[in-house]
Protein backbone atom coordinates (compact mmCIF):
# COMPACT_ATOMS: atom_id res chain seq x y z
CA UNK A 1 0.00 0.00 0.00
CA UNK A 2 1.47 3.33 -0.98
CA UNK A 3 1.08 6.00 1.63
CA UNK A 4 1.71 9.73 1.49
CA UNK A 5 1.96 11.80 4.64
CA UNK A 6 0.99 15.46 4.52
CA UNK A 7 3.16 17.79 6.50
CA UNK A 8 2.85 21.28 7.90
CA UNK A 9 6.22 23.04 7.78
CA UNK A 10 6.92 26.14 9.84
CA UNK A 11 8.63 29.05 8.14
CA UNK A 12 11.54 30.76 9.86
CA UNK A 13 10.36 34.27 10.69
CA UNK A 14 10.57 36.72 13.60
CA UNK A 15 7.99 36.05 16.31
CA UNK A 16 6.42 38.54 18.67
CA UNK A 17 6.44 38.39 22.44
CA UNK A 18 5.27 35.05 23.77
CA UNK A 19 2.47 36.55 25.88
CA UNK A 20 0.80 38.28 22.92
CA UNK A 21 -1.85 36.68 20.75
CA UNK A 22 -0.57 35.74 17.32
CA UNK A 23 -2.23 35.82 13.92
CA UNK A 24 -0.87 32.74 12.13
CA UNK A 25 -1.24 32.61 8.34
CA UNK A 26 -1.24 29.01 7.12
CA UNK A 27 -1.15 28.22 3.41
CA UNK A 28 -2.42 24.88 2.09
CA UNK A 29 -4.30 23.28 -0.79
CA UNK A 30 -6.99 21.49 1.22
CA UNK A 31 -9.93 23.13 -0.50
CA UNK A 32 -12.49 20.37 -1.23
CA UNK A 33 -15.47 19.99 1.11
CA UNK A 34 -13.91 17.20 3.17
CA UNK A 35 -10.48 18.84 3.22
CA UNK A 36 -11.87 22.21 4.27
CA UNK A 37 -13.70 20.51 7.13
CA UNK A 38 -10.41 18.96 8.26
CA UNK A 39 -8.57 22.30 8.10
CA UNK A 40 -11.38 23.86 10.14
CA UNK A 41 -10.54 21.46 12.97
CA UNK A 42 -6.91 22.62 12.98
CA UNK A 43 -8.10 26.24 12.98
CA UNK A 44 -10.55 25.59 15.82
CA UNK A 45 -7.84 24.01 17.98
CA UNK A 46 -5.40 26.85 17.28
CA UNK A 47 -7.99 29.58 17.93
CA UNK A 48 -8.81 27.90 21.26
CA UNK A 49 -5.31 28.85 22.45
CA UNK A 50 -6.22 32.53 22.19
CA UNK A 51 -4.36 32.98 18.92
CA UNK A 52 -5.92 33.32 15.45
CA UNK A 53 -5.59 30.99 12.47
CA UNK A 54 -5.52 33.01 9.24
CA UNK A 55 -6.47 30.61 6.46
CA UNK A 56 -4.45 30.85 3.25
CA UNK A 57 -6.12 28.21 1.09
CA UNK A 58 -4.84 27.99 -2.50
CA UNK A 59 -7.29 26.32 -4.89
CA UNK A 60 -6.09 23.76 -7.40
CA UNK A 61 -3.73 21.13 -6.06
CA UNK A 62 -0.24 20.74 -4.69
CA UNK A 63 1.15 21.33 -8.17
CA UNK A 64 -0.55 24.71 -8.25
CA UNK A 65 0.05 25.69 -4.63
CA UNK A 66 3.66 24.65 -4.03
CA UNK A 67 5.27 27.10 -6.50
CA UNK A 68 3.26 29.94 -4.94
CA UNK A 69 4.29 28.91 -1.44
CA UNK A 70 7.97 28.57 -2.35
CA UNK A 71 7.94 31.88 -4.23
CA UNK A 72 6.58 33.69 -1.19
CA UNK A 73 9.11 32.11 1.16
CA UNK A 74 12.11 32.84 -1.07
CA UNK A 75 10.76 36.27 -2.02
CA UNK A 76 10.66 37.57 1.55
CA UNK A 77 6.89 37.35 2.09
CA UNK A 78 6.62 34.12 4.08
CA UNK A 79 3.53 32.71 5.68
CA UNK A 80 3.84 31.46 9.27
CA UNK A 81 3.32 27.82 8.29
CA UNK A 82 2.62 25.94 5.11
CA UNK A 83 1.68 22.50 3.85
CA UNK A 84 4.09 20.31 1.89
CA UNK A 85 3.90 16.65 0.95
CA UNK A 86 5.82 13.91 2.64
CA UNK A 87 9.36 13.73 1.29
CA UNK A 88 12.10 16.24 0.58
CA UNK A 89 10.10 19.04 -1.05
CA UNK A 90 11.32 21.59 1.50
CA UNK A 91 14.92 20.37 1.75
CA UNK A 92 16.47 23.26 -0.19
CA UNK A 93 14.46 25.72 1.90
CA UNK A 94 15.80 24.09 5.06
CA UNK A 95 19.37 24.21 3.75
CA UNK A 96 18.90 27.91 2.98
CA UNK A 97 17.83 28.57 6.58
CA UNK A 98 14.28 29.48 5.57
CA UNK A 99 12.44 26.84 7.62
CA UNK A 100 12.18 26.87 11.39
CA UNK A 101 13.98 24.22 13.44
CA UNK A 102 11.27 22.40 15.45
CA UNK A 103 13.53 19.90 17.19
CA UNK A 104 13.02 21.31 20.71
CA UNK A 105 9.24 21.22 20.27
CA UNK A 106 9.41 17.68 18.86
CA UNK A 107 11.51 16.46 21.76
CA UNK A 108 9.24 18.10 24.33
CA UNK A 109 6.24 16.41 22.72
CA UNK A 110 7.97 13.03 22.39
CA UNK A 111 7.18 12.94 18.67
CA UNK A 112 9.47 9.94 18.16
CA UNK A 113 7.18 7.92 20.43
CA UNK A 114 4.00 9.21 18.81
CA UNK A 115 4.57 9.40 15.05
CA UNK A 116 4.08 6.07 13.26
CA UNK A 117 5.53 4.85 11.00
CA UNK A 118 8.81 6.39 12.09
CA UNK A 119 9.73 7.06 8.44
CA UNK A 120 7.31 10.00 8.50
CA UNK A 121 9.36 11.81 11.10
CA UNK A 122 12.58 10.72 9.38
CA UNK A 123 11.39 12.58 6.30
CA UNK A 124 11.08 15.72 8.44
CA UNK A 125 14.64 15.34 9.66
CA UNK A 126 17.79 16.80 8.13
CA UNK A 127 21.20 16.54 9.79
CA UNK A 128 19.51 15.33 12.97
CA UNK A 129 17.14 18.29 13.23
CA UNK A 130 13.35 18.25 12.70
CA UNK A 131 11.76 20.87 10.45
CA UNK A 132 8.16 19.81 9.84
CA UNK A 133 5.11 18.35 11.54
CA UNK A 134 3.45 15.17 10.24
CA UNK A 135 -0.30 15.74 10.48
CA UNK A 136 -1.84 12.79 8.63
CA UNK A 137 -1.19 9.69 6.56
CA UNK A 138 -3.08 8.22 3.64
CA UNK A 139 -3.65 5.07 1.63
CA UNK A 140 -4.39 5.62 -2.06
CA UNK A 141 -5.53 2.10 -2.96
CA UNK A 142 -9.33 2.44 -2.78
CA UNK A 143 -12.28 1.88 -5.10
CA UNK A 144 -15.32 3.98 -4.11
CA UNK A 145 -18.71 2.80 -5.37
CA UNK A 146 -22.20 4.30 -5.55
CA UNK A 147 -24.71 1.74 -4.30
CA UNK A 148 -27.55 3.67 -5.95
CA UNK A 149 -25.84 3.53 -9.35
CA UNK A 150 -25.61 -0.26 -9.26
CA UNK A 151 -29.17 -0.55 -8.02
CA UNK A 152 -30.35 1.60 -10.94
CA UNK A 153 -28.39 -0.55 -13.39
CA UNK A 154 -29.87 -3.73 -11.88
CA UNK A 155 -26.55 -5.31 -10.97
CA UNK A 156 -25.13 -6.21 -7.54
CA UNK A 157 -22.60 -3.90 -5.95
CA UNK A 158 -19.26 -5.51 -6.91
CA UNK A 159 -16.82 -6.87 -4.38
CA UNK A 160 -13.71 -6.62 -6.56
CA UNK A 161 -12.27 -5.03 -9.70
CA UNK A 162 -13.22 -7.93 -12.01
CA UNK A 163 -16.90 -7.73 -11.03
CA UNK A 164 -16.80 -3.96 -11.34
CA UNK A 165 -15.33 -4.00 -14.85
CA UNK A 166 -17.83 -6.69 -15.91
CA UNK A 167 -20.70 -4.45 -14.80
CA UNK A 168 -19.59 -1.55 -17.03
CA UNK A 169 -21.87 -2.37 -20.01
CA UNK A 170 -24.98 -2.53 -17.79
CA UNK A 171 -24.02 0.73 -16.14
CA UNK A 172 -23.61 2.42 -19.50
CA UNK A 173 -26.99 1.10 -20.68
CA UNK A 174 -28.53 2.72 -17.60
CA UNK A 175 -26.94 6.07 -18.47
CA UNK A 176 -24.33 5.84 -15.72
CA UNK A 177 -20.64 6.60 -16.24
CA UNK A 178 -18.82 3.48 -14.98
CA UNK A 179 -15.70 5.25 -13.73
CA UNK A 180 -15.28 8.89 -12.68
CA UNK A 181 -11.73 10.13 -13.14
CA UNK A 182 -10.31 13.62 -13.18
CA UNK A 183 -7.95 14.20 -16.06
CA UNK A 184 -5.09 15.72 -14.10
CA UNK A 185 -1.92 13.62 -14.63
CA UNK A 186 -1.52 12.74 -10.95
CA UNK A 187 -4.97 11.14 -10.91
CA UNK A 188 -4.38 8.93 -13.93
CA UNK A 189 -0.97 7.98 -12.54
CA UNK A 190 -2.52 7.14 -9.18
CA UNK A 191 -5.13 4.92 -10.87
CA UNK A 192 -2.46 3.00 -12.78
CA UNK A 193 -0.33 2.50 -9.68
CA UNK A 194 -3.33 1.24 -7.72
CA UNK A 195 -4.19 -1.21 -10.51
CA UNK A 196 -0.58 -2.38 -10.55
CA UNK A 197 -0.46 -3.05 -6.81
CA UNK A 198 -3.90 -4.67 -6.75
CA UNK A 199 -3.54 -6.91 -9.78
CA UNK A 200 0.19 -7.69 -9.83
CA UNK A 201 1.04 -7.28 -6.15
CA UNK A 202 3.23 -4.94 -4.11
CA UNK A 203 6.43 -6.88 -4.87
CA UNK A 204 5.89 -6.33 -8.58
CA UNK A 205 5.23 -2.64 -8.00
CA UNK A 206 8.47 -2.32 -6.04
CA UNK A 207 10.46 -4.27 -8.63
CA UNK A 208 9.19 -2.14 -11.51
CA UNK A 209 9.20 1.34 -9.96
CA UNK A 210 12.02 0.81 -7.47
CA UNK A 211 14.18 -1.83 -9.15
CA UNK A 212 13.53 -0.74 -12.75
CA UNK A 213 13.05 -4.38 -13.72
CA UNK A 214 12.55 -4.06 -17.50
CA UNK A 215 12.00 -7.78 -18.04
CA UNK A 216 9.22 -7.88 -15.46
CA UNK A 217 7.71 -4.69 -16.88
CA UNK A 218 7.44 -6.37 -20.27
CA UNK A 219 6.06 -9.66 -18.98
CA UNK A 220 2.65 -11.22 -18.47
CA UNK A 221 2.16 -9.78 -14.99
CA UNK A 222 2.24 -6.25 -16.34
CA UNK A 223 0.24 -7.18 -19.44
CA UNK A 224 -2.86 -7.80 -17.33
CA UNK A 225 -2.33 -4.47 -15.60
CA UNK A 226 -2.19 -2.64 -18.93
CA UNK A 227 -5.34 -4.47 -20.02
CA UNK A 228 -7.10 -3.28 -16.86
CA UNK A 229 -5.79 0.26 -17.40
CA UNK A 230 -7.17 0.19 -20.93
CA UNK A 231 -10.55 -0.98 -19.59
CA UNK A 232 -10.46 1.79 -16.98
CA UNK A 233 -9.80 4.37 -19.69
CA UNK A 234 -12.81 3.14 -21.65
CA UNK A 235 -14.96 3.15 -18.51
CA UNK A 236 -13.95 6.77 -17.80
CA UNK A 237 -14.22 8.11 -21.38
CA UNK A 238 -17.31 10.22 -20.58
CA UNK A 239 -15.86 11.56 -17.34
CA UNK A 240 -14.94 15.03 -18.59
CA UNK A 241 -13.80 16.64 -15.36
CA UNK A 242 -10.50 17.78 -13.87
CA UNK A 243 -10.59 17.82 -10.06
CA UNK A 244 -10.60 14.63 -7.98
CA UNK A 245 -13.35 15.89 -5.68
CA UNK A 246 -15.58 16.59 -8.69
CA UNK A 247 -15.14 12.93 -9.62
CA UNK A 248 -16.06 11.95 -6.07
CA UNK A 249 -19.12 14.18 -6.36
CA UNK A 250 -20.21 12.21 -9.42
CA UNK A 251 -20.11 9.02 -7.36
CA UNK A 252 -21.98 10.66 -4.48
CA UNK A 253 -24.73 11.82 -6.86
CA UNK A 254 -24.92 8.45 -8.61
CA UNK A 255 -23.98 9.96 -11.96
CA UNK A 256 -20.92 7.73 -11.90
CA UNK A 257 -20.62 4.25 -10.44
CA UNK A 258 -17.13 4.39 -9.02
CA UNK A 259 -13.80 6.14 -8.56
CA UNK A 260 -10.25 4.99 -7.85
CA UNK A 261 -8.99 7.44 -5.24
CA UNK A 262 -7.22 7.61 -1.91
CA UNK A 263 -8.90 7.44 1.46
CA UNK A 264 -9.13 11.24 1.56
CA UNK A 265 -12.26 10.81 -0.59
CA UNK A 266 -13.98 9.57 2.58
CA UNK A 267 -14.29 13.16 3.75
CA UNK A 268 -16.38 14.08 0.71
CA UNK A 269 -18.87 11.29 1.43
CA UNK A 270 -18.97 12.32 5.07
CA UNK A 271 -19.75 16.00 4.47
CA UNK A 272 -22.41 14.90 1.94
CA UNK A 273 -24.12 12.96 4.73
CA UNK A 274 -23.64 9.57 3.07
CA UNK A 275 -23.32 6.38 5.08
CA UNK A 276 -20.79 3.66 4.30
CA UNK A 277 -22.41 0.35 3.45
CA UNK A 278 -25.76 2.01 2.81
CA UNK A 279 -25.10 4.78 0.30
CA UNK A 280 -21.66 3.80 -0.86
CA UNK A 281 -19.15 0.95 -0.73
CA UNK A 282 -15.38 1.22 -0.47
CA UNK A 283 -13.00 -1.55 -1.52
CA UNK A 284 -9.39 -1.36 -0.31
CA UNK A 285 -6.97 -2.81 -2.85
CA UNK A 286 -9.85 -2.76 -5.38
CA UNK A 287 -11.16 -5.76 -3.45
CA UNK A 288 -8.30 -7.81 -4.90
CA UNK A 289 -5.11 -7.18 -2.96
CA UNK A 290 -5.41 -5.32 0.31
CA UNK A 291 -1.91 -4.62 1.60
CA UNK A 292 -1.68 -3.75 5.28
CA UNK A 293 1.30 -1.77 6.54
CA UNK A 294 1.96 -1.01 10.17
CA UNK A 295 4.43 1.39 11.66
CA UNK A 296 7.44 0.09 13.51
Amino acid sequence: MKRAGLLMAAVAMPLGAGALATDLEVTHWWTSGGEAAAVAEFAKAFDATGNKWVDGAIAGSGGTARPIMISRITGGDPMAATQFNHGRQAEELVEAGLMRDLTDIAEAGNWKDVVRPSSLLDSCTLDGRIYCVPVNIHSQQWLWLSNAAFEKAGVPVPSNWEEYAAAAPKLQEAGIIPLAMGQQPWQTTLAFQVLLVALAGPDTYTAVFGGKDAELAGGEELAKVFEAASAARDMAKDSNIQNWNDATGMVISGKAAGQIMGDWAQGEFQVAGQVAGKDYTCLPGLGVNEVIQTGG
